[in-house]
């Protein structure tokens, strides 16, 4: 027996089904169920929520969710090995796992889950970026999910959390910071993983706010802050020559010096050029 329930421990689930890490995939397995269910409980009470759940893999994470008391979890995995291994926890837990064969970046999970909807995931390393902006910058506010509790390596999450002026101040820390509360609530070493990765790995938490802290289209502020941090050595008057052509003019009307560069800017005086810049 396992310590969260009867199913049998992951190590014996990834022998019976054959499940080696795939490197391709991004995959690293978390076999301490009793961490994966702590990772769980960092998403906050479940009971009342569905939730979605991205690379599952034997399904460590998914047990976790389940027996923390999640009403529903929706499973989105490329990978078809896994699917054996985690119909068998469907079993275990009737009517509330719905796994789905497929690429996360093309699936709706509107279309099979029920609000409030957490998001709860040990992302693949090769699309965790790129989903997280997705999630963070949605045309319509707020988001379909209420909170985001991801595992990163340890560098990305700490670009979600960074502050002006540091060297990790980057695209992430604005546009997560600017929609949501992030912080760091697990830091893991590279052997609590199979196979290690060769970097430490860290769990951000994400509670979406009603609404933005700060005025601003959420298509043009993810363009100007790409093109800040593009060049981040640049003065911005520089580094954002290509945004608008008269940008020396957007700055100064934006209260921000031409000369200053990205890494300086606050998450307000961003939002202050985005406004100036979505006037045209």
């Amino acid at each position: 027996m396992s310590a969260i329930d009867d199913l049998p421990p992951l190590r014996e689930v990834i022998a019976t089904h054959g499940l080696s890490a795939r490197k391709a995939l991004g995959q690293n397995f978390l076999l301490d169920l009793n961490l994966t269910a702590k990772i769980a409980r960092q998403a906050g009470d479940l009971s009342g929520s569905d939730v979605l759940e991205i690379g599952p893999g034997p399904g460590g994470l998914t047990r976790g969710l389940l027996s923390e008391g999640a009403r529903k979890v929706l499973a989105i995995e490329k990978d078809a090995r896994c699917l054996p291994a985690l119909a068998e926890i469907a079993d275990r837990y009737p009517g509330r796992l719905q796994v789905i064969e497929g690429d996360a970046l093309e699936i709706d999970p509107l279309a099979h889950l029920t609000p409030p909807i957490r998001v709860a995931a040990n992302l693949p390393y090769n699309v965790g970026t790129e989903l997280l902006v997705r999630w963070l910058t949605p045309p319509v506010w707020p988001p379909f999910w209420q909170s985001l509790t991801l595992m990163f390596q340890r560098e990305v999450a700490e670009r979600i959390v960074a502050q002006p002026g540091s060297k990790t101040y980057g695209r992430l820390a604005v546009l997560a910071q600017w929609r949501a509360d992030a912080r760091i609530v697990l830091s893991l070493p590279p052997d609590a993983f199979t196979p290690p990765p060769k970097v430490s790995s860290a769990v951000v938490h994400l509670n979406a706010l009603p609404e933005p802290k700060f005025d601003a289209d959420a298509a043009v502020l993810s363009r100007v802050v790409a093109a800040a941090f593009n060049q981040r050595r640049k003065m911005l008057r520089a580094a954002l020559k290509g945004t608008a052509p008269d940008i020396e003019d957007r700055l100064m009307a934006a209260g921000i010096k031409p000369t200053d560069r990205a890494e300086q800017l606050p998450l307000e005086a961003f939002c202050a050029l985005a406004r100036e810049v979505a006037k045209g």
